[in-house]
């Protein structure tokens, strides 16, 4: 294979989510570390692309290491509780200039467009404004939190209205009150309840860490809120990680579909995460987007692209269309993301109470995963709950995986009559039985 641009195998892959893409609300954090660490400019340019590709973009902006350097500098130190600065009028008025500085600084960088820059050609225009109301923290645990709020409500039909005009909707981590009052937010919180208020198709958190960790190590690729709970309960009130996931979790359980976890420290991973399959971080969704499911007339083209390569090593006997399309009922398959990467079949043998497990397959690039287990327990289950009494696989490959997984080789005999009659002994496949007892 020629590989002089392999750019291009990437962008021909991306081709599925730049269309499923178009057109949806994205609210993205992006934490004022990035900033201060020199990595904004190329996040605005990733802000850029997604705007020409027609992602709905609203921009959350976190600016705390440039009000603690501010503070440093006046040799302001504030006071802390529950992980939350009390924000009096000296804090308060250092939050206000650096959250106009840095608003001026991105919309100063989205209006880039000289020929020898990543956004020539590309007309954008950042909005920003009294778009969220708060109110004051007040006073917990005896200790006044004076300016210190939190999020009271988003005007989500004014948002929206923005986003309908083309706009890039820019929000700082403040807050207005019907008193007239401006209060300091917590970024990640504003993001969390402005995606909640717009429904938003994606929440996208980019901060320090790279995503959700298990005790091995193991990049944890997808949890829902109940599997994310324990990690959250680790965390220290007011560290990133905390924030992020907290707000991650309410996003999920609160109608967000996808709320993804990313680093800025990674120069790929917001558009790795949004144009390949896997993605570069973790995903928090209430509902996973790998499920396992009975499958669908619709699920053809994709199970005959799963099995071909299966078919032409000999490891499975080669079925038409037309014998997948009568067979559909028997057949489940393992959905990631609208592809087919896992399916199984269970035939019935109702006279002599037992099944065939058939076709067996899981795609090459998600092996190592326990998803054939899955599939084994799904057939198992369909199979107890239409009164059969065992299970019998033909195999010419995988005789150990079925070995393991409790199944004995048996004889030909041991067949149901119908099955037996239409054994091909050209391929001398082995014959497995597991008892469902």
């Amino acid at each position: 294979m020629d590989t002089r641009f392999p750019f291009v195998d990437w962008f021909r892959n991306s081709s599925p989510y730049i269309n499923a893409h178009r057109g949806r609300t994205f609210v993205i954090l992006i934490e004022g570390e990035a900033v201060a660490e020199g990595r904004g400019e190329q996040l605005i340019q990733d802000l850029a692309l997604l705007h020409t590709l027609g992602v709905r973009l609203v921009v959350v902006q976190g600016i705390r290491p440039q009000v603690h350097a501010a503070l440093e500098a006046a040799g302001v130190t504030p006071r802390r509780h529950q992980g939350r600065w009390v924000a009096d009028e000296a804090v308060m008025a250092r939050v206000e200039r650096v959250a106009a500085e840095q608003r001026l600084w991105l919309e100063a960088r989205l209006s880039l467009g000289l020929p020898n820059t990543p956004l020539h050609g590309v007309e954008m225009t950042v909005v920003s404004g009294n778009l969220v109301m708060a109110k004051p923290l007040g006073v917990r645990d005896g200790i006044d939190f004076d300016r210190s709020g939190e999020v009271r409500r988003v005007r989500d039909a004014a948002i929206r209205g923005l986003l309908g005009q083309g706009s890039l909707v820019l929000l700082p981590p403040l807050g207005f009150s019907s008193t007239g009052e401006v209060f300091d937010l917590d970024a990640a919180d504003v993001a969390r309840h402005t995606a909640t208020a717009l429904g938003a198709d994606k929440l996208i958190l980019l901060g320090e860490a790279s995503g959700l960790f298990d005790d091995a190590g193991q990049l944890q690729r997808q949890l829902t809120p109940a599997e994310a709970a324990p990690l959250l309960a680790r965390t220290s009130p007011g560290d990133e990680l905390a924030r992020h996931l907290g707000a991650a979790c309410a996003a999920a359980r609160h109608g967000v579909a996808r709320t993804h976890l990313l680093s800025w420290r990674d120069h790929d991973a917001l558009l790795g995460e949004l144009f390949t399959r896997d993605g570069v971080g973790t995903m928090i969704t209430q509902h996973r987007y790998e499920q396992l499911r009975a499958a669908e007339i619709d699920d053809i083209g994709g199970l005959l692209e799963l099995l071909e390569p299966l078919e032409r090593r000999g490891m499975l006997v080669p079925r038409s269309r037309e014998r997948l399309e009568y067979e559909i009922e028997d057949y489940v398959v393992i959905e990631r993301d609208g592809m087919v990467i896992g399916c199984a079949a269970l035939h019935h043998f109702g006279d002599a109470r037992m099944g065939e497990l058939a076709c067996v397959a899981v795609h090459g690039d998600y092996r190592g995963g326990a998803r054939g287990d899955r599939l084994l327990a799904e057939v198992e289950r369909r199979a107890r709950r239409q009164g059969l009494e065992a299970l019998f696989a033909l195999t010419t490959h995988t005789a150990h995986w079925f070995f393991e997984h409790g199944f004995r080789q048996a004889d030909l005999a041991d067949l149901p009559p119908l099955r037996r009659d239409t054994y091909n002994h050209a391929r001398q496949s082995k014959v497995l039985v597991k008892p469902l007892a």
